[in-house]
């Protein structure tokens, strides 16, 4: 899977880079639907007011967030996507600034560790994984973010 990252301040390159990265790979490494060479993930890292305006414009709902995801792919077409051919776009997630550096300090973890905890979340929104249908799916989609962040040895923020 190939990233495509862009930064607004007052995120640091330095920082999320290589944890973005990392991320990616440990949600891989327990969605491996993921795994898939062609695929292609951008990731926003952005502010308040852009996430908000984003929110509004594609979810009408007139709030900031913390992260958004947006798949490209269904998920029947990711499972049945060759590892041969030319590169797929699985999808867009955006973060928010001032939302996750509030919600980190809530929580008494890191930006980066929370950071690290939405990416996953993200990516496995665009693998098709979800939490907001039934319960069952919310443990599943919860199980996978925890065994991912165990893998980058990041507490189970839960």
């Amino acid at each position: 899977m190939e990233l495509e990252i862009d930064l607004e301040q007052p995120w640091s390159r330095d920082d999320l880079v290589p944890l973005a990265e990392r991320a990616a790979n440990a949600a891989a490494k327990v969605a491996p639907e993921l795994c898939n060479p062609r695929l292609q993930v951008s990731l926003l890292f952005t502010s308040d007011e852009e996430i908000h305006e984003l929110n509004r414009e594609w979810r009408d709902r007139d709030k900031p967030t913390n992260v958004l995801s947006f798949p490209m792919l269904e998920r029947a077409d990711l499972l049945g996507l060759p590892a041969e051919g030319p590169p797929e776009m699985l999808g867009d997630i955006a973060l928010a600034h001032g939302t996750c550096a509030r919600e980190a300090d809530e929580k008494g973890v890191s930006l980066q560790d929370h950071a690290a905890h939405l990416i996953i979340h993200g990516m496995l929104h665009l693998a098709g994984h979800d939490h907001v249908h039934s319960e069952e799916e919310a443990d599943a989609m919860e199980a996978l973010e925890i065994d991912a962040l165990a893998i980058m040895g990041i507490d189970n923020p839960y």
